[in-house]
């Protein structure tokens, strides 16, 4: 069985973000990439299934610039990725998910695939689109947002869970197809410091920028960022004094409509 899985590098929750100084991208100085919560559970999710079915690899693929991409490659290899394919993308090339999604394509075109596993959305945009375009670039199916995949070998199928309205919905899927990661069997695993070690001597393998544009065209992004701000600094709380809880609630609806502006 052959398994993709696409992960993306996005800053870590915990770094303080900032506006370049023309306030038209992140500045990305000292900044910590790490994998998405989703591709996470995307890549451990792609492990379980190397390990119920004899025989499974896994290849994770990512597109971004170097050289944060190369290292979020490495930590999957390290989880236990058996092979990593690294998409270029010059720094200065402005992207949208739909553009991604184009060049992952031209990564996975280039391998077998009988899954391919991606997190529903990424940390920094939340679009959740990657997924679904890649698909309908590739021209199979995709399901998700999903949990719980397994393989039925008797069947030849992937089954797996979607939520529903007051439950979840089992379905069962041939290959090849898309699936769009929620949350795998079990929490993410921890990579050992062998592994993160040998990770480092493993070789990633590369589509340059020269075939990914010849893949894509010409096509420009369907999306453009024109201004990243921070948010306005928070001021102090302000307490209400009150003697009943109806003359509370009055206070506070009088200051939403006339201080914040946040009622009619």
């Amino acid at each position: 069985m052959e398994l993709l899985v696409l992960i993306k590098p996005v800053p870590d929750p915990e770094t303080r973000l900032r506006p370049n100084a023309a306030g038209t991208n992140l500045d990305t100085d000292g900044v910590k990439w790490v994998l998405t919560g989703y591709d996470e559970s995307a890549v451990e999710q792609a492990l379980l299934l190397k390990e119920a079915i004899p025989g499974s690899k896994v290849r994770a693929i990512a597109f971004g610039p170097a050289p944060r991409t190369e290292e979020i490659l490495r930590s999957a290899l390290a989880l236990g990725c058996d092979a990593a394919t690294w998409v270029e993308q010059p720094a200065d090339t402005p992207t949208d998910p739909m553009r991604a999604a184009a060049a992952l394509t031209v990564a996975c075109q280039k391998t077998p695939f009988d899954l391919i596993l991606v997190g529903k959305q990424a940390l920094d945009d939340e679009a959740g689109l990657v997924g679904p375009a890649l698909a309908e670039r590739l021209g199979i199916a995709d399901y998700g947002p999903v949990v719980d995949v397994r393989w039925d070998a008797a069947g030849r199928r992937f089954t797996f869970a979607r939520a529903v309205e007051g439950g979840s919905d089992r379905v069962s899927a041939p290959t090849p197809l898309v699936v769009c990661l929620q949350q795998a069997w079990n929490d993410p695993r921890t990579a050992k410091l062998q592994n993160v070690l040998k990770a480092r001597r493993i070789a990633i393998d590369k589509v340059t920028w020269a075939e990914v544009a010849a893949g894509i065209g010409s096509a420009a992004p369907g999306t453009h960022v024109t201004a990243f701000r921070l948010p306005p600094p928070r001021t102090g709380a302000k307490m209400i004094e009150y003697r009943t809880p109806d003359e509370a609630a009055q206070k506070l609806v009088r200051l939403l409509r006339e201080e914040a502006k946040v009622l009619p």
